[in-house]
């Protein structure tokens, strides 16, 4: 229901469509699990060449569902927390709470690709992404990982991480591919950036009015699908995989899990926003609240870089 697939055989043209709307696109465990196996699928098919990804409605989206993969972490039953890793309620025992392996063994399972997150790094196939409003968080990854990202000139690109808890999984590869400078700032400003940004830090291939994405995504789809055969492309994605982990891809994703699993022994300054403070608050309410400190053009909600945050009447 959340991650929908579709495959045009004569084309060879699959399309992913995160098909959660009302609550922003955002992947449930589950659907994270699906998409990864999808990738998996798609990479071994011969009537696929190229795989589009986009979102429903106006979003591509917002990131994963952090509160229930919070329930799940912290629920006295362990099973949730096992089916994260595609393990049954009673066939293992989950690391204790104290324990440094009951986080770490989560940020080091999001350098597999079988965690939903970092699958497009291993597809053999060309990945599309279709970029439009939000584009935050777990779906800012796949835009680190996709082979073309092509945006509506509406997009904002950023993690909402970086105002709650400072780490992300992919923080090698945004620096690779955004550049450290312009990375930095996004880093430690925790602001939201521009398709137009986006477009001039190399990170985009193109940047169009809302009314002509798909359009457009559809033209570089078609130019891809008709090139080269499929064991071209394999060939090509191998050597740019080589080359990606001799820029350290992957010890990229492991030395930035590693930071995250240390997270619980940062110790806030003054009126800091934490994790745990997020989550209690809502992660919504909490970017909300954060944002209305900052200038409207680097806030992260759309309402408020229109200047409607918390503690504004709103505009008519």
């Amino acid at each position: 229901m959340i991650i929908q697939y579709h495959k045009d055989a004569k084309t060879r043209i699959a399309t992913i469509t995160f098909d959660r709307p009302d609550q922003l696109n955002a992947p449930t465990i589950a659907a994270r699990l699906r998409y990864a196996d999808l990738l998996h699928r798609a990479s071994i098919d011969d009537e696929v060449k190229v795989l589009v990804i986009r979102g429903a409605g106006d979003d591509l989206g917002s990131g994963a569902d952090l509160e229930e993969f919070m329930d799940a972490m912290n629920s006295a039953d362990q099973g949730p927390r096992l089916a994260e890793f595609r393990i049954g309620a009673d066939e293992v025992k989950y690391p204790p709470q104290g324990s440094f392996r009951h986080g770490a063994s989560v940020s080091q399972w999001y350098a597999n690709p079988n965690s939903g997150i970092r699958g497009l790094q291993d597809f053999k196939k060309i990945s599309i992404l279709e970029v439009k409003g939000y584009c935050y968080g777990w779906h800012f990854y796949q835009a680190a990982d996709a082979d073309l990202v092509v945006a509506s000139d509406d997009a904002l690109f950023g993690h909402p991480s970086f105002r709650y808890y400072g780490w992300g999984p992919r923080m090698w590869w945004w620096a690779q591919t955004m550049g450290i400078r312009k990375f930095q700032e996004m880093v430690f400003t925790g602001r939201a950036f521009t398709a137009a940004e986006m477009y001039d830090c190399n990170f985009l291939n193109s940047v169009v009015p809302r009314d002509q994405l798909e359009a457009e995504v559809q033209k570089y789809a078609l130019a891809c699908a008709r090139n080269r055969p499929n064991d071209t492309v394999f060939m090509q994605k191998v050597f740019f995989e080589i080359m990606k982990q001799f820029q350290g891809e992957y010890m990229g994703s492991l030395l930035s899990g590693f930071f995250e699993s240390m997270g619980s022994g940062v110790v806030p300054d003054a009126d800091d926003l934490m994790l745990d403070d997020a989550i209690d608050q809502g992660p919504g309410e909490a970017v909300k609240d954060m944002d209305a400190k900052l200038p409207p053009e680097w806030r992260l909600s759309k309402q408020n870089r229109a200047g409607e945050g918390p503690n504004r009447k709103k505009k008519r």
